[in-house]
Parts: structure tokens; C-alpha cells; sequence
């Protein structure tokens, strides 16, 4: 309780996250003057980092950098209206997608959200789309971030429970494209009542050569993907294989500068270190969770509510639908895991990609709800838009996802398919 409390306490106070966890970790070592946990405490913040997998980390934060500064993401966006062509509404869809292969290089939604709020957004205002919605298009595409391989939030969650990192990428396949899929269903019934416009004429030489420019770009998510896929490199290894792909591409292109190289390592270090931190101080917060029996508590009552698999994850996606508002993404992971998972494998036999995919992509929900909702905030911002403007037209958007969050909890395939 007193723990609970603190936790509570500090983080309505504004601390960050990390700080909040440590310290609740302190307040119930004093709480129940168990001075002996003294003596473990950096030795389970050290743990929490103790990982090879997490070297996987900067590598894929490095790749967005070059990326960033390579021209990688103008030249998806080509080949991706090269692909839609004159449908109306088409640069909707051209968002929808140019997010699923920019999310299948960074992995991280709320860096892909700032770029593609910059890039694509006037273009779609420019082209007569209503604002509001280009915004609420752009955030929503960014949920895609976290699912679609590489992503930052699986490597985390692999760490935490000794998953394959490479199964949980590959497993993040198919309901990234369900996701996709719902988006567009919903810009097509969305076109009902507002008026998309339609790209100008472009011949067939014109496309073709858009997509050509683009092409290379997608030797990244192929080095990721078929060298995981076919066991001749591990996450980590593909990531540094990314990241040489990445920078021959910026410099072929002729837009990265090797005198921009120090500047990017140390936007990268100060990333990793910040998410580093955040993993050491859920290390410690969980061995306190664990001592404190809280993990028995909340089986005790998942088990009086849920009374089977299904019913368990359907249980579990609104508990996390109402987490995700106020809590982010990587932290949200943090809590909730060493507190469920236990549960969801061990009395439910529930599979630990399956309930990791299902976990990861309805906390990333929480981008772009409020009352925090980082992505929303960041889209707005960067578009002079209001929150409340966007999230309104994102909802149909953050339904979807929900219809497919409830596809995955009732039929674990959609998640196991790739690696069964």
C-alpha cells in the first residue's frame, strides 16, 4: 500500500519515470525496515542492463539516425505514391504505407511521427486534405512504430522475459499488416463524407522511375528480416548489418556528411541511455513486486474473473486500453509485465510471443490517447493543430486497432504463424 502510494505520489508530482520507480523501490524498503534489500539494490539495477540482447538497442536507434539524414524517407514516400497512383485519397493511403516501411526501419513511433509530421502533412493540406485529419492519419500510421520489425519495444520485452528477440520481431509481421489493412478499410469508408482529393496524372515512365529511386531503400528491412528469419544473424547482428546499410545508402545518396557522424553517436548515446535507465529501474521495481507477493495478489483476482485464455486476454486488453492513457508506452511494458506475464503463461498457457505482441500493441494505443498521449502531443505541435481536433479524428483509426487487438487475443495464429 505504502509503496503503491509513493509510486502514485511521485509520479503525479511530474518525476520521471525512472526516478518514480527507484524511488517507490526505496520508500518499501523503509516501509517495512528491511534494511538487508540495501545490499542488493544496485546489484538488481545492474541486472536490469545485464544483457546482450539490449545491445540490439542503439544499433536500431542509429539506423533512424541515418536514415533521418540519408534522404531514406523522401524516397519511400516516392515509391509509395508511385505504387497508389490516381485513387482518390490516394495520398491517405500513401501515408498508411510509407509508415509501415519507414516503422520496418526505425522502430520507434514517435521519431517516425515527427518526421512524417513534417514531410507529408503539407503536402496532404497542400493537396486539399482537411488538416485535422492528415494529423490524425500521420499519428495513427505511427502506432505502426512499435509493431512492424525492428521494434524497440520488443527488444525491451524479449530482455524482460528471456523471449527470442527474432521470433518476437517475426511474429510482429502479420498483425503490423492487419493493422495496415484496418487503416485503410478506414480511409475508404471515412471517403464517404469527406471529400478526398485526386492525384494529378502521372504517365508510367514517372512512376516507374519514383519507384526505382526508391527501391534501394528497402535493402534495410530485408538485411533485418532475412537475416533473422533464416538464423544467419541475431537481432543484435542484423541491427549492425542495418546500420552498414544504412550508411552506404546516405552516402550513395550523397546527403549524409561524415562530419555529421559524431553528432549522431551522441543523439544515440543519449537515447540508449535515457530507455537503459528506464530498464534498470523496472529491474528493481519488479524484485520489490516480487517480494511483496503482488504478482499472488492480482493472479488471485485475474483468476476470479477470467476463466479461460481468451477471457483472460480480453480482460488483459482493457486493463492495458486504460494503462496505455496515462502511462507510456516502454513504461507501461515495465509495470505490467512482471506483474501479468507470470500469470498469462503460467496458469493460462498462454505463449510468450503471443502475449507479448498483444501487450506491446495495446500500450502503444496509449500514443495517442490522452490524457498523455506522446505521439498526439507531438503530431499537434509540430502541425499547429489542436490535440483534441486530432485524437477526435483518430478515433476511428484507434478503433480499428482495437478490432484488431480483440482478432489477435481470440486466435494467437495471426501471431504464431511466422515461427511455429
Amino acid at each position: 500500500m505504502i509503496t503503491g502510494a509513493a509510486f502514485t505520489a511521485f509520479l503525479l508530482g511530474g518525476l520521471p519515470i525512472g526516478l518514480v520507480l527507484c524511488l517507490a523501490t526505496l520508500s518499501y524498503v523503509v516501509a517495512t525496515r528491511n534494511w538487508q534489500l540495501f545490499d542488493s539494490y544496485l546489484i538488481q539495477l545492474f541486472g536490469g542492463i545485464d544483457s546482450y540482447g539490449l545491445l540490439a538497442l542503439p544499433l536500431f536507434i542509429l539506423v533512424g539516425e541515418f536514415m533521418n539524414a540519408g534522404g531514406i524517407t523522401t524516397r519511400l514516400l516516392e515509391m509509395t505514391m508511385a505504387i497508389t497512383g490516381r485513387i482518390r485519397g490516394s495520398l491517405a493511403y500513401v501515408n498508411v504505407f510509407a509508415n509501415g516501411l519507414i516503422s520496418s526501419i526505425l522502430g520507434s513511433s514517435t521519431t517516425q511521427i515527427a518526421i512524417m509530421a513534417q514531410t507529408l502533412v503539407p503536402e496532404m493540406v497542400r493537396k486539399g486534405y482537411d488538416k485535422n485529419f492528415a494529423v490524425a492519419t500521420t499519428v495513427s500510421a505511427g502506432l505502426l512504430g512499435p509493431i512492424i520489425p525492428p521494434s524497440l519495444i520488443f527488444v525491451i520485452y524479449g530482455v524482460m522475459v528471456q523471449a527470442p528477440i527474432g521470433d518476437m520481431f517475426v511474429a510482429g509481421i502479420i498483425p503490423g499488416l492487419l493493422i495496415i489493412a484496418a487503416f485503410c478499410l478506414v480511409i475508404w469508408l471515412m471517403g464517404f463524407w469527406l471529400a478526398y482529393p485526386i492525384e494529378p496524372h502521372a504517365s508510367v515512365r514517372e512512376r516507374i522511375g519514383r519507384f526505382m529511386r526508391g527501391l534501394p531503400t528497402m535493402l534495410i528491412p530485408i538485411v533485418i528480416l532475412v537475416s533473422i528469419m533464416t538464423g544467419l544473424a541475431s537481432p543484435t547482428e542484423s541491427a549492425a548489418l542495418a546500420c552498414v546499410a544504412a550508411l552506404f545508402l546516405g552516402l550513395g545518396y550523397r546527403e549524409i556528411d561524415l562530419r555529421q557522424l559524431p553528432q549522431m553517436f551522441l543523439r544515440t548515446g543519449l537515447n540508449t541511455a535515457i530507455v537503459l535507465y528506464l530498464v534498470a529501474a523496472a529491474n528493481v521495481f519488479t524484485w520489490v513486486l516480487i517480494h511483496g507477493q503482488v504478482p499472488q495478489v492480482v493472479a488471485s483476482w485475474m483468476t476470479s474473473v477470467a476463466s479461460g485464455p481468451v477471457s483472460f486476454m480480453l480482460w488483459l486488453n482493457l486493463i492495458l486500453l486504460v494503462i496505455g492513457t496515462v502511462i507510456d508506452g516502454v513504461a507501461g511494458l515495465i509495470l505490467i509485465v512482471p506483474i501479468l506475464y507470470p500469470i498469462a503463461t503460467g496458469l493460462y498457457g498462454i505463449d510468450p510471443i503471443h502475449f507479448g505482441v498483444v501487450v506491446s500493441i495495446n500500450l502503444t494505443l496509449g500514443l495517442v490517447s490522452p490524457p498523455v498521449g506522446a505521439a498526439l502531443f507531438v503530431g499537434a505541435s509540430l502541425t499547429n493543430t489542436k490535440p483534441s481536433d486530432v485524437f477526435a479524428m483518430s478515433l476511428p483509426f484507434c478503433l480499428a486497432t482495437c478490432v484488431v487487438l480483440v482478432v489477435l487475443s481470440i486466435w494467437p495464429w495471426f501471431t504464431l504463424a511466422l515461427i511455429r
